[in-house]
């Protein structure tokens, strides 16, 4: 998306997006919010651990372009640096145009996945025709004194491979409140703001309350990001569409968590771990929202619904479905600054029965 708000001052992006929010709710899902839960905030620069960056030789220039595609349009910025990358990568771009600038298969790299976790950083090269020998040890080299694993990646994400000969890269985050430690692979889905993440899995424990008695359903689970947590305080949680979450929970030594794979824009009512009964219920999907999956909720009635969104007017919309045609309570909901400097605008909300 860009930074298209950093002429705006940080506590005015806040407030805009949070305008943004209750107007969306108010015009698309015709519900009004009992209660604004303050924003949460974090770091306004240095803090994005995951992208995929454009690269692309110009000739005529005789150099390398590392950076993001333009608004609308198939160009790459020109770019020195990127502010709200975390500066291992984003105060880098430069020299690692020069690097690439130096490779035999410089015209044939079109893209590199970002990928940093707590303890190590990332750089997977989608590369079009092989690297040299005398390419991998440019990139090795460059790995070694910037303290950056380098990987290359020939075809799809299964395909990407240390440039050193691991057999495969792990990377980790870790949530300290709640004692669990994720490993991910470099072109796994993970939040990229790790400070807000965490106070979002905070706010979720905090405001579901879970307990030994509670059978949760954890709805688009990717990682476990929030299952994991949750089984750490209620008696069992069924996790959906799973994406290494269980290596996690097995990792994190939790054995009171189920995962199943299910694609939640279609019909799932017919499935084993739909015809079961849940109490609470989290949901955390993609900008297209979660409508089809909402009509179980009859089905297992839950009494309270947390609902975090990547975008207002498919939250707005569904949160229409959940208080006009389920019966819910729209109890709270707010902003998260998960993307500062940006127009993207992240929001949490709580229903409840």
């Amino acid at each position: 998306m860009g930074c298209s708000f950093q002429h705006v001052q940080n506590e005015q992006q806040i407030k805009f997006k949070q305008g943004l929010l209750i107007e969306q709710f108010k015009r698309i899902g015709k519900v009004a919010i009992a209660e604004i839960w303050e924003p949460l905030t974090g770091p306004h620069w240095g803090y994005r651990r995951k992208a995929r960056m454009g690269v692309k030789y110009v000739a005529k220039k005789g150099r390398v372009l590392v950076g993001f595609r333009e608004r609308r349009n198939q160009f790459l910025a020109e770019m020195e640096s990127c502010k709200v990358m975390h500066p291992i990568v984003g105060e880098k771009l430069m020299d690692l145009s020069a690097m690439i600038g130096q490779l035999s298969i410089k015209d044939k790299i079109p893209q590199i996945e970002v990928a940093i976790g707590d303890e190590d950083c990332v750089l997977a090269f989608r590369v079009l025709e092989p690297a040299t020998d005398e390419d991998k040890e440019i990139m090795r080299a460059f790995g070694h004194q910037h303290n950056i694993s380098i990987c290359l990646q020939s075809k799809g994400p299964d395909t990407i491979v240390p440039i050193e000969g691991e057999p495969e890269l792990m990377l980790t985050y870790s949530l300290p409140e709640q004692g669990i430690t994720f490993r991910f692979k470099p072109a796994t889905f993970t939040q990229v703001n790790y400070e807000i993440n965490r106070q979002m899995v905070s706010r979720v424990m905090q405001e579901m309350d879970f307990n030994e008695q509670d059978r949760v359903l954890d709805l688009f689970c990717g990682l476990g990001n929030f299952t994991l947590p949750i089984a750490t305080k209620a008696g069992h949680v069924v996790g959906i569409e799973v994406n290494h979450a269980k290596d996690n929970a097995q990792f994190n030594k939790l054995t009171n968590v189920e995962f199943f794979v299910a694609d939640l824009s279609k019909d799932v009512s017919d499935q084993v771990w739909a015809r079961q009964k849940y109490n609470k219920v989290m949901l955390d999907p993609s900008r297209a929202g979660a409508s089809e999956v909402l009509h179980n909720l009859k089905k297992w009635d839950p009494e309270l619904v947390m609902y975090i969104s990547c975008n207002p007017s498919t939250l707005a919309r569904d949160a229409g479905i959940l208080v006009n045609e389920l019966g819910y309570t729209l109890v709270k909901a707010g902003v998260m600054d998960m993307f500062p400097q940006t127009g993207h605008v992240e929001s949490i909300a709580l229903f409840k029965k």
